[in-house]
């Protein structure tokens, strides 16, 4: 009996000693040496969990194992770990809202997108690879240049390896998620550089933008990061099923143009609309374009088909709102109506307190979907006008709002959110700015 509980004894303090050797790959950080890994260190890539997460447990021993072969490989690729519940201060500096989030820090910075692919070591371990290349293109022979016409690309025409090219590098590495990086080097670029050095955004062939150019400030690393960025994340962004889940955890509501594959004209009308009356929105409302055939379920959900675009949509993470007719949003002041017709929750009153004139319009320019036009509609002047009928509002809603409509719409885009079969949601914040505890 002694010998067997010896050897169990001796099985299990192998075992420990097996799991201690795979923990040793993943650094525990906390607020001690966070900041001197960061900073030491090219790439650290950091999970943050909580261990009474099951989602947690569940990635613990594959983010060891892939720490232990990234280690052995490139001895310089730093694997962390933050227990966010005991180190909170970290968390709240990176802004965790779930459990586990996983986030790439390149130079001591946290890239701009957070990991959101497969838990696995395969998968990590090539997101790691990917993140190792170079994320300058260098280019020494013209016939060498290939753009990528679906990205938006950055271009350099430069002497040589100067002081632009080590700022165009580094900005590169922040911001190669977004954007192609390509630095056409020497008498490669010497055509292009008949009046100076200098950088060209051209961007993907769907985005309605035209292409801009910079001459000057290039060895200013401040100014030269802030036009990148300003080229490269635009004002108005495209959602994809990639990059749904990313935009919906903002919390901001959308205003999305559905528009057909190859409509570049509605979306450049669209861009042009949102810089001359939007620019005060921005952190307040997502600005976005859609694809219509990719996204032809929320379509579907408005009552609409590709045939009916391009189309105006507000989804509240609540309801969907159509704007009316797609052609106003060059009269100047419609757009911007219909934004704080959202915000001051008119749009959703007026649906179902219609004010009791003699002929009930739908609200300024907005019409909630799925609501069926009475018999006795009216067509003038392409406005859609219904004859008020006060025993109409006699009749009760589901939700009892007394106007006998159809109660509006469920939103449509809150479903790309994060997952709880992903992820421990602590909070998600409502439009109306209210936390709920999701735990």
């Amino acid at each position: 009996m002694e010998k067997r509980n010896l050897n169990l004894f001796l099985s299990l303090f192998i075992v420990v000693l097996q799991i201690d050797t795979i923990l040793t790959d993943a650094l525990q950080l906390t607020q001690d040496n966070y900041q001197d890994v960061l900073s030491k260190n090219k790439l650290v890539f950091i999970n943050f969990y909580a261990d009474w997460c099951m989602f947690s447990q569940q990635l613990a021993p594959i983010f060891h194992q892939t720490a232990d072969i990234i280690h052995e490989e490139y001895p310089d690729v730093k694997f962390g770990r933050v227990d966010c519940e005991n180190q909170q201060q970290i968390a709240l500096e990176n802004m965790i809202s779930k459990y586990p989030t996983m986030k790439l820090f390149k130079n001591g910075k946290a890239m701009r997108k957070e990991y959101r692919g497969a838990r696995s070591v395969d998968a990590f371990t090539t997101f790691i690879k990917q993140n190792l290349k170079a994320s300058v293109v260098d280019v020494n022979n013209k016939n060498d240049l290939h753009i990528n016409e679906k990205k938006n690309t950055i271009v350099a025409y430069l002497e040589g390896k100067n002081d632009a090219y080590q700022n165009f590098n580094k900005i590169a590495d922040e911001m190669n998620e977004i954007a192609d990086f390509i630095a056409v080097l020497g008498d490669a670029s010497a055509q292009e550089r008949h009046m100076g050095e200098t950088i060209i955004f051209k961007p993907k062939k769907t985005s309605g933008e035209s292409e801009a150019a910079l001459t000057v400030a290039l060895n200013n690393y401040e100014q030269l990061k802030q036009w990148v960025s300003d080229k490269a994340n635009p004002l108005v962004r495209e959602i994809t099923f990639e990059n749904g889940e990313e935009l919906t955890e903002e919390g901001l509501p959308f205003l999305i143009l559905f528009h057909k594959p190859d409509d570049i004209i509605s979306i450049q009308r669209f861009k042009n609309a949102v810089a001359r009356e939007l620019l005060s929105e921005r952190g307040r409302v997502n600005f976005l374009t859609a694809d219509g055939t990719t996204f032809a379920h929320p379509l579907h959900h408005l009552g609409k088909s590709i045939h009916d675009l391009p189309l105006i949509a507000i989804d509240s993470f609540r309801h969907m709102y159509m704007f009316k007719r797609f052609d106003n949003i060059d009269v100047s002041g419609k757009l911007k109506q219909f934004i704080n017709d959202l915000h001051s929750g008119k749009l959703h009153q007026d649906f179902h307190n219609p004010p009791p004139d003699t002929v009930v319009e739908t609200p300024n320019e907005a019409v909630e979907v799925h609501q069926e036009v009475p018999k006795e509609a009216t067509q003038e002047g392409g406005d859609i006008q219904t004859k008020y009928d006060p025993a109409s509002q006699e009749k009760k809603t589901e939700g009892g709002s007394g106007s006998g409509q159809a109660p509006p719409p469920e939103t449509v885009f809150n479903k790309l959110a994060p997952s709880e079969n992903r992820y421990t949601l602590l909070h998600w914040r409502d439009y109306s700015g209210e936390w709920r505890d999701e735990l």
